[in-house]
């Protein structure tokens, strides 16, 4: 049994992995790479029951892998760097050979990934920490639960300038409730649910169309969303409006947020 373990900024995510199927998933949040990456493995351990001597390595990548120096409590530890570890997961995830991934965490990044070469296309630092530090300035929230609340009751309208706003007929593909300019309006009247709306549009609007860019620079018609951004609702309905409007496919594969842990498991 092989187990994999994605440690990150905020979140730890581990899997086990046994005959290249992926046995059992857990979540784990520390303050410190290290403690992040032993309480995820011993999570494993006791909740699923499995005993020391079936786990034949350890495979660990992340931001906080660099942080370990040696082996988690004797068993052989290797590491795989993030990018690689990405297109492995999204080919598992996608099943096939040939796929752009868009990886949603802190930040966000892209990768090319084939049987023959994994390729970081790109990237940004527009992602989930986008979210949180400017909803921690603007609306004095620091939870994605309360910030998703919010943004279930708020209107872009009061906030986002509309094409709606500045012409009188549809533009091109456009619709007439497209997005102008991202707080491009900004009434006196927008309240806090609408600015958190806004927010959470705004990043996945960028990440969306980065992907697009991405997507037809390599001739697909299709992205495999990845990370723990990826089960965002408001923003998969953002990308989703964007893949209505480019012809780009954006698929949400089950337990995309474990898909670089997934991918470091079957590096080894």
């Amino acid at each position: 049994m092989i187990i994999g373990i994605d440690i990150g900024s905020t979140t730890t995510k581990a899997v086990s992995i046994e005959d290249g199927r992926v046995i059992k998933k857990i979540k784990t949040r520390a303050i410190d790479a290290v403690t992040s990456a032993t309480g995820a493995f011993g999570k494993m351990m006791l909740e699923n029951n499995i005993e020391m001597r079936c786990i034949d390595r350890i495979m660990i990548t992340g931001a906080g892998a660099s942080k370990i120096k040696s082996n988690i409590f004797g068993i052989p530890t290797s590491k795989i760097d993030e990018f690689t570890a990405i297109g492995i997961g999204g080919m598992f995830q996608a099943e096939r050979e040939n796929v752009i991934i868009t990886n949603i965490g802190t930040g966000t990044v892209l990768i090319e990934a084939k049987k023959e070469k994994i390729s970081h296309i790109g990237g940004s630092g527009v992602g989930g920490g986008t979210i949180l530090g400017l909803s921690k300035k603007l609306l004095q929230s620091t939870t994605f639960n309360d910030i998703m609340e919010m943004a279930g009751e708020g209107s872009l309208s009061q906030v986002d300038l509309l094409l709606e706003d500045i012409i009188d007929t549809e533009l091109s593909f456009l619709a007439r409730d497209a997005t102008a300019a991202n707080f491009g309006k900004m009434l006196d009247s927008a309240k806090k649910e609408d600015i958190a709306l806004a927010i959470i549009n705004m990043v996945y609007q960028v990440i969306g169309m980065l992907s697009v860019f991405a997507a037809r620079s390599k001739n697909s018609s299709s992205v495999l969303v990845t990370g723990s951004g990826s089960d965002n609702q408001i923003g998969k309905n953002t990308l989703r409006e964007i893949s209505n409007m480019y012809e780009i496919n954006f698929e949400f594969p089950p337990d995309a947020d474990y898909t670089t842990a997934i991918g470091a498991g079957l590096s080894a």
